[in-house]
């Protein structure tokens, strides 16, 4: 049985954590004149790298929450950080409440097989194992009776899609249908936690955009809380209820997709969030303004969650400001300009 997450309690929660690859490398977390360095000036003066540079967040139960950022930014160790297949220099990791990092080595392997899983870039699927007894094979290693571990796997083959490939081979199906089998396999131990570091990215476009709605799916219908891992921008968007963009080990803006892509922490995230259309990601609720019924005449409502793109053609026929309602009540209102602002605005225009 999964230990349960207390209400109001963080599935996982990380506190100051690094790590740090080199020699002596537990000294440098504890030393502020070497924390205070620059990643190239770290490894001149002690021949340390920093993987991942004193990070805190929390992630809330049934959360997707988005870890990104360019190659070599710290976004997979920092994912495998969580787990301990790296063991982190300094900090803390707590899952459900329980301190990850000084769990022993037995108590450490329970965790991985009940309440985390993981679902990798390259699909580790065990080749001499049809598909059916891949997706046991979590269960099997638990223990679990054979009765029980083929009922589980079966309609986690059914949740997926891959109803009548139970027999087939690993090397007789496409890569998408592979990386399914993972999700499967990852699902089948009906773990607290899923754990996906950049499961898509050797995918084509079209099959990798078909597991992305496959992933918010299942995440509608299981519920589980997800720890995604990528380099892509416009998957996190897709996916993540809350997006951390990390460089050089470190995170540089934690947020919802509106707000990083409406108000960029700095230069590098406005660079990253560039080639984003705004109207397509940012809503009403965040550009409308304080309502005035004085200027705002009943007419057309919208709610505050439509998108800005959705929303422009009915402000703009209009010509003057339009209410923005929710549950029956006015919130704001939107100009025209307004919307035009959002559309043909510089990034990060939209305070």
């Amino acid at each position: 049985m999964n230990a349960m997450t207390e209400p109001g309690e963080p599935a996982v929660s990380v506190s100051g954590l690094w790590k740090v690859f080199g020699p002596r490398a537990h000294t440098v977390p504890r030393t502020p004149e070497l924390t205070a360095l620059t990643r190239p000036e770290l490894l001149e003066r002690t021949g340390c790298t920093v993987a991942v540079r004193n990070i805190d967040l929390n992630v809330a139960p049934g959360e997707v929450f988005v870890i990104m950022g360019l190659s070599g930014s710290g976004k997979s160790t920092l994912l495998r950080c969580l787990t301990r297949l790296i063991e982190p220099t300094a900090g803390h990791v707590t899952a459900a409440g329980e301190d990850v990092l000084t769990a022993g080595r037995s108590r450490l392997r329970e965790l991985r097989r009940h309440r985390f899983s993981m679902v990798f870039q390259h699909f580790g699927l065990l080749p001499h194992r049809r598909v059916i007894d891949n997706v046991v094979y979590g269960l099997e290693i638990r223990g679990v009776n054979r009765t029980r571990r083929y009922r589980r796997a079966a309609e986690m083959i059914d949740l997926v899609g891959l109803n009548g490939y139970e027999r087939s081979w690993p090397a007789e199906l496409s890569g998408g249908m592979q990386q399914r089998v993972g999700l499967a396999r990852a699902l089948a131990v009906d773990p607290d936690v899923l754990l996906l570091d950049e499961p898509f990215s050797a995918l084509d476009p079209l099959i990798r955009r078909e597991l992305q709605q496959e992933v918010l799916r299942l995440h509608r219908e299981v519920g589980k809380t997800m720890i995604f891992v990528t380099h892509d921008l416009s998957e996190a968007l897709r996916l993540g209820d809350r997006i951390m963009i990390m460089r050089d080990g470190a995170c540089v803006q934690c947020g919802t997709g509106q707000e990083l892509v409406g108000a960029p922490a700095d230069d590098y995230v406005r660079d990253f969030v560039s080639d984003i259309p705004r109207a397509q990601v940012l809503t009403l609720r965040w550009i409308m303004r304080p309502p005035d019924l004085r200027i705002c005449p009943p007419g057309p409502e919208l709610d505050p969650d439509v998108p800005v793109l959705d929303a422009a053609r009915t402000v703009l026929e209009t010509g003057g400001p339009v209410r923005v309602v929710g549950n029956g009540t006015v919130l704001g209102m939107v100009a025209p300009q307004d919307v035009l602002d959002v559309v043909t605005g510089p990034v990060g225009s939209v305070a």
